[in-house]
């Protein structure tokens, strides 16, 4: 199989970026676009050109870590996966593929189609744990939680980080990330006491990271891989106004 990559190439967030198109032959069909990427830095180092940066991991879609823009859509042609799951049997022999980093504001470019995803973290931290004594763990029964309750907290917890959502909205917003990482906690018996202040918490850094407004279009719905729903992000809102109501 033959293909040409048309490749973002960027040293670092403070330079200019360009294009550059790399012709492969002798491709596998079944092979993954990572694959493809593993393929041609070998090929760029026995040119002694410079390798192609991109992040990955598990490469199984559960990290999170892979992501960048694959033809215009965050992790390629399909709705809900990521972008180690794309494979070259999506497209047709000789077609060009563009690859350019998640584009954000709040994900600054490393290097190539590395991004700077720092950003979560940092939301993380404002919130995104409980309170507990320390000690040896409590027996696991002493907090009964029901399957309704249980399931939606880990749907919430599904929550890869992965950036997609981000970077498919029209706005750069953070919204679906981070109302994924509240209402997990916040469902929970064990996360009710903290659940105002971490909603609080984490919208105000949210917006500090220089995130976009949410416009509810829908697209990070459609992009994540693990079907995080746009209701998440109203229920995030309703709790982020009651958190700023009690506090006045």
């Amino acid at each position: 199989m033959k293909l040409n990559f048309k490749i973002w190439r960027q040293d670092n967030s403070k330079v200019k970026g360009e294009f550059k198109t790399y012709p492969l032959d002798n491709l596998n069909a079944d092979m993954s676009i990572l694959e493809a990427l593993d393929y041609l830095n070998e090929e760029c180092v026995k040119r002694n050109e410079k390798t192609v940066s991109f992040d990955h991991d598990c490469r199984e879609g559960i990290c999170g870590q892979c992501g960048f823009f694959i033809n215009g859509r965050a992790h390629g042609p399909g709705d809900n996966q990521t972008t180690c799951q794309v494979h070259l049997r999506s497209f047709k022999e000789g077609e060009t593929i563009l690859l350019e980093p998640f584009r954000a504001n709040a994900f600054p470019v490393i290097k190539d189609l590395v991004v700077d995803r720092t950003a979560f973290d940092r939301i993380i931290q404002k919130g995104g744990f409980i309170s507990a004594n320390t000690g040896t763990a409590p027996e696991a029964n002493s907090i009964l939680i029901g399957k309704v309750t249980a399931d939606k907290a880990m749907d919430m917890a599904a929550c890869i980080g992965c950036g997609a959502c981000v970077a498919t909205c029209k706005n750069a917003s953070a919204a679906l990330f981070t109302s994924a990482k509240i209402n997990h906690l916040n469902a929970l018996p064990q996360g009710k006491e903290e659940s105002l202040s971490r909603s609080y918490e984490m919208v105000n850094q949210m917006e500090l990271e220089n995130f976009g407004h949410c416009s509810y279009t829908g697209a990070c719905e459609i992009e994540c891989p693990e079907h995080i729903p746009l209701s998440s992000i109203a229920e995030m809102n309703f709790n982020y106004m009651k958190s700023v109501i009690l506090k006045k």
